[in-house]
């Protein structure tokens, strides 16, 4: 097994927890998507986003074929990249982030058309972060309409 493909697939650990490696995943994605942002920049954090989701093909791929197939649990880093992606459009914020989470991890369990097509049809690496990150468009969509509606509706 190639282990840094295995390491980067479980996201350093985060798809070894008990129970809801999913959520663990969305969890571990949180605190570094606020560094990237608020030490770093939001392009920064968008090219981020775009190398963990390239990376995190390759490493499905690889990881998935040498556990036999299918989508394991443990895999993990496709719920960094939906996560990263739902929050590239707000604001490192406590609130928003939260928001972000609950919205990613509703879309990625619930699985909505395309994303349900997108998990059944499409296979290895690709299929693996695909549907992720079609959950992080929805998510990001709905959590930068909320965002959008507060500010001009109720902020100061």
């Amino acid at each position: 097994m190639n282990r840094i493909a295995y390491l980067i697939a479980i996201w350093f650990g985060a798809g070894l927890l008990p129970i809801a490696p999913g959520t663990w995943g969305s969890i571990a994605a949180l605190p570094l998507a606020y560094v990237l942002v608020y030490w770093g920049s939001l392009e920064i954090f968008a090219v981020a986003t775009i190398v963990v989701f390239i990376i995190g093909v390759w490493a499905s791929n690889i990881t998935t074929r040498d556990m036999g197939g299918g989508d394991p649990s443990e895999i993990v880093v496709d719920e960094v990249a939906g996560q990263w992606l739902t929050l590239l459009v707000v604001p490192p914020d406590l609130i928003l982030y939260t928001c972000g989470f609950l919205l990613f991890r509703l879309f990625d369990i619930w699985k909505p058309w395309p994303i349900s097509w997108t998990d059944q049809k499409i296979k290895g690496g690709m299929g693996i972060m695909l549907d992720d990150v079609i959950a992080g468009v929805y998510a990001g969509v709905l959590l930068w309409l909320g965002h959008f509606t507060y500010l001009k509706y109720f902020a100061g």
